[in-house]
């Protein structure tokens, strides 16, 4: 059966979903998205994925036509017109079609876009045995050049370094900020265990606030966990005891390896394998 996309307030069969060719989403990446799970037919903390679209479009000064409680309804729509249980939504809203040329005020009728199919997840292997993590030599954009709170359709600086960790066999790359420090992954977020305390970057290192991270978080503090938000170097993780990302797709999954180097054990530690159980926990319900 064809998927059924939505655009502009219509369900499409996915190839008749299309937008021109003049649309500054395509000619500049100019606009934004989130990525929402979708978990027994429940759109996972869409919610906060609605907040955050909204906050990075106000940030780009794009006008989204559509009230956030509209947004949540065809977020919703999509998903039960294509029967989805389990999978993945891409929510985007472009700039619009104009000139071909850099003025947002020759731009007209911005896009919604909404996507609901299956996700391929890390194997399972992983999640059992951890990941292998090298470091890329591109770093994250600078946060005065563009605010990486701004989930924006321009993932370039995120691609090249996701090429640099697939061309050394891994599945993620670290990447560091302008100082050297520790941001993100091309895709995750990163958090270190050191003496049970759990550590991860600060806004201010040049990473996107994760929706998962920062669920994982609360769950974390919930149990009664220490966890804080601190600039991290490699050293920190090399010497760590264990090592995990998060993320829309990833979930929690451990890092048992970075740059050859094993982290604690080489295996998925305790902190880490509690912090998965509680987070599956949570987006099955109550």
């Amino acid at each position: 059966m064809s998927r059924q996309v939505y655009i502009n307030g219509t369900l499409r069969p996915e190839e008749q979903a299309v937008v021109s060719v003049f649309d500054h989403g395509l000619l500049y990446g100019d606009g934004v998205f989130e990525g929402i799970r979708v978990y027994n037919g429940n759109v996972f903390l869409l919610s906060e994925h609605i907040e955050r679209l909204y906050e990075s479009a106000r940030a780009i000064r794009l006008e989204i036509p559509l009230a956030p409680s509209d947004m949540e309804d065809a977020v919703r729509q999509t998903v039960a017109a294509n029967d989805l249980t389990d999978g993945y939504v891409r929510l985007v809203v472009t700039r619009g079609a104009g000139t071909l040329g850099l003025d947002l005020r020759r731009t007209s009728d911005p896009q919604i876009i909404i996507i609901a199919d299956t996700i391929t997840m890390y194997p399972q292997e992983m999640y059992d045995n951890g990941l292998k993590l090298v470091t890329a030599s591109t770093i994250r954009n600078h946060p005065a050049a563009l605010s990486p709170r701004v989930k924006s359709l321009n993932y370039l600086n995120n691609i090249l370094a996701k090429a640099e960790g697939s061309d050394a066999g891994s599945e993620e790359a670290l990447m560091l900020n302008h100082r050297g420090e520790v941001a993100e992954c091309t895709g995750d977020n990163i958090f270190i265990v050191k003496k049970g305390i759990i550590r991860t970057p600060p806004p201010e290192a040049g990473i996107l606030e994760g929706i998962t991270r920062a669920a994982v978080m609360k769950l974390a503090r919930d149990a009664d966990l220490t966890v804080l938000e601190t600039p991290l170097e490699r050293h920190d993780i090399f010497t760590a005891d264990e090592c995990f990302l998060t993320g829309t797709a990833a979930e929690v999954i451990a890092v048992v390896e970075l740059d050859g180097r094993v982290i604690g054990t080489g295996k998925p530690g305790p902190v880490t394998r509690k912090l998965l159980t509680a987070f599956r926990s949570l987006t099955q319900g109550p």
